[in-house]
């Protein structure tokens, strides 16, 4: 099962958790493979420097059971990047989508979210407008909350930040079983975090 990870100029490298848990997830299920995609394949520069490659464009992304878009600073320009919202909007029916923080930001402005409930990154530092109200704003067909993760009609949007652990141990839990998401849990030494976090932050899951 390929799960792809959608990176760009600009997302925060506490994103890439995303990917983290799922490479431990391998450890657990080897069935598990792990993609990059960006606007363009090659060198991708996150937040404040880091740098990494992505192995593919969106020209040449490969079909992805899973599509995980990340979020970071660099959210607002993919929002208005055409071939972005293309991207998103033309993957295959069976692909799940998925966000994790202002990745969510993205999949609103390519009409994913539309007539569903979904959330994203709540906290700021003053004086930024939490992204959350901004979707609130700019997008009043989409239903927001507060969740750690929402589910619904097939999309899954997770909060904020390190919250992408938690929305990629759903995934994992949701398309590859219990057993697999608990162990990979385990193994990262997750496991007290999430059912804390699953307690006092309930996700809203909408899916049949």
């Amino acid at each position: 099962m390929r799960f792809g990870v959608f990176i760009y100029d600009g997302v925060e490298p506490i994103d890439l958790a995303t990917y983290g848990v799922l490479s431990m997830a391998r450890r657990v299920e080897p069935a598990i493979s792990i993609c990059t995609i960006a606007p363009t394949a090659g060198v991708v520069t996150l937040s404040n420097g880091l740098k990494v490659v992505a192995d593919h464009g969106i020209r040449d992304a490969p079909d992805c059971a899973v599509l995980i878009v990340c979020g970071g600073p660099g959210w607002e320009a993919q929002a208005n990047n055409s071939e972005t919202l293309e991207f998103i909007r033309s993957r295959p029916a069976d692909t799940r989508l998925a966000s994790v923080c202002t990745g969510a930001m993205i999949l609103a402005a390519s009409g994913a979210l539309d007539g569903k409930k979904a959330t994203t990154k709540r906290e700021v530092v003053a004086p930024e407008q939490s992204p959350l109200e901004v979707m609130r704003q700019r997008y009043p067909q989409i239903e927001t909350g507060a969740a750690s993760l929402v589910e619904c009609d097939g999309v899954t949007t997770g909060g904020g930040v390190s919250l992408c652990i938690d929305t990629t141990l759903h995934l994992i839990e949701r398309e590859l079983g219990a057993r697999v998401a608990r162990e990979t849990a385990r193994i990262i030494e997750y496991s007290r975090a999430w059912e804390a976090n699953r307690r006092e932050f309930p996700s809203i899951v909408s899916d049949a």
